[in-house]
């Protein structure tokens, strides 16, 4: 599954559709993917208007995070995007405290989001040239992040396929009003090319529909930690995949690598030390109880 996500920092270069027409196609297949994986597993797609809104409006920041992502592909490179992606954390870790009541941002996240900081602040520095793309890759984080601190109060109730369709349709419908937009003001309207649809379809079918019912899957045999970690190889399996494709475009300098490997650090150990920290405190209240 996460190696399936990998591929989609390359298929992004390999597409010769600009960002938003990469985005229309990708989340326009994908609906229609999904609406036929939901009709296999007889999960009825009417969910009321309500609710439809609140998936649809939850999509619009999957296509915003998407059009960020491949933008940041295109001004930079694909390990200039992937790079910046474990960053999600940190933002999630900032917005929750502003949707949960109760919930306050720990030592630990912010420590972890201080060396998230300098690591990001290493990137710019040995690599000031692709600016422009990693800073699209943060932006591309933080609606990423937004998305699912939102997107976790909706998905209770509703079956996978369902969410994911309206979502990718809500996606669909957002980057198709940037492209009326951006053609109303003159700007030609890109068409997929030769190629370009074979790379759609596997973006799509594959990366798209299959992944995330593969995660669906997952969620049922694994812990949520355990899944998070792996998750969070993506940016390698992306760096990794990208140099083996595209070669030496894909070479950065030694700063980059240390800044990135700091990040995937952090991201990896934060999740252990916190499972860590829940058991000391829980271990210490059980003492408690005992001695009372």
């Amino acid at each position: 599954m996460v190696l399936a996500w990998g591929f989609t920092g390359p298929l992004g270069r390999l597409i010769s559709l600009p960002p938003v027409e990469t985005v229309a196609w990708r989340t326009g297949l994908a609906a229609l993917g999904l609406a036929v994986l939901a009709r296999i597993m007889k999960a009825g797609l009417n969910v009321g208007g309500r609710t439809a809104l609140k998936l649809l409006g939850n999509g619009l920041l999957v296509g915003a995070h998407w059009m960020l992502f491949f933008l940041a592909v295109k001004l930079g490179n694909v390990s200039v995007a992937m790079a910046a992606l474990p960053t999600t954390m940190i933002w999630c870790s900032l917005l929750e405290p502003l949707f949960e009541k109760g919930r306050r941002i720990s030592r630990l996240e912010l420590g972890m989001g201080l060396l998230m900081v300098l690591a990001v602040g290493l990137i710019f520095r040995v690599e000031f040239a692709y600016w422009q793309g990693f800073a699209a890759g943060l932006g591309c984080a933080f609606v990423g992040a937004l998305f699912a601190v939102i997107n976790k109060h909706l998905v209770a109730r509703e079956h996978f396929a369902v969410i994911s369709c309206y979502q990718m349709a809500g996606a669909c419908a957002g980057a198709l009003a940037v492209l009326a937009i951006s053609g109303a003001s003159g700007r030609p309207v890109a068409h997929p090319q030769n190629m370009d649809w074979v790379w759609l379809l596997v973006l799509s079918q594959v990366c798209t529909v299959g992944a995330y019912a593969a995660y669906m899957d997952v969620l049922r045999r694994l812990s949520v930690f355990s899944i998070n970690v792996v998750y969070n190889l993506e940016p390698v399996y992306g760096i990794l995949l990208a140099a083996l494709f595209f070669g030496d475009t894909e070479r950065m300098s030694p700063g980059f690598y240390v800044g990135t490997g700091m990040i995937l650090v952090a991201v990896v150990v934060t999740p252990w030390l916190q499972a860590r920290a829940r058991s000391a405190g829980d271990a210490r209240l059980e003492d408690t109880r005992r001695k009372t």
